[in-house]
């Protein structure tokens, strides 16, 4: 048996391995983060995201969004994330704190060309997403990659819940240089 949860670079090691089969495997939970923002009048914002990318070693995550959404206006004023995932295999709760970085343009057109068909679909809709519209369905999506950005999230504080027999919690820092902490669950 792994016991990845007695070990502070065990727990660790589990968060990103988690992150990394969610990017390759569309039903794992990881997948589908709930990304929380501060919106331009200062309210939390949550949203379920795609995540794209997992790199432990540069301590970064991707996601991809459309360049007119309105999370953008957001990330444009306060460039922070917070990043939730529940994970009820593993029984471990994921909590992520990240700088943000918007790429958008020529600089990602070449994730834009890999990309399939279907899921361009979220690109280019008119009018911009969160705009009002008189009935349910009266917009048109028509893909573009002249509206895709993707969020670089730069990890700066993971925190971690494994609700196991006995629970651990631990919590890691990029200030120094992820060496980790127990703390009391």
């Amino acid at each position: 048996m792994n016991n990845w949860f007695e070990t502070l670079d065990g727990m660790r090691a589990q968060a990103w391995d988690l992150f990394a089969a969610g990017v390759r495997d569309a039903t794992h939970p990881c997948r589908l983060p709930t990304i929380c923002t501060v919106t331009p009048d200062g309210w939390p914002d949550a949203r379920t995201m795609v995540l794209r990318g997992a790199d432990p070693v540069a301590g970064v995550v991707m996601l991809h969004t459309d360049l007119y959404s309105t999370k953008l206006a957001s990330l444009r004023q306060t460039p922070r994330v917070a990043l939730h995932v529940w994970d009820a295999a593993a029984a471990l709760q994921i909590r992520l704190q990240a700088e943000v970085t918007i790429s958008s343009g020529d600089s990602v057109r070449a994730l834009w060309d890999k990309i399939p068909d279907h899921a361009r679909q979220s690109y280019g809709v008119t009018p911009p997403p969160g705009t009002a519209i008189a009935d349910a369905l009266d917009y048109v999506k028509s893909p573009d990659p002249a509206t895709f950005a993707v969020l670089a999230c730069r990890v700066m504080q993971v925190d971690l819940v494994h609700l196991g027999d006995r629970h651990r919690r631990a919590a890691y820092s990029r200030s120094d240089d992820w060496a980790g902490q127990w703390l009391s669950p």
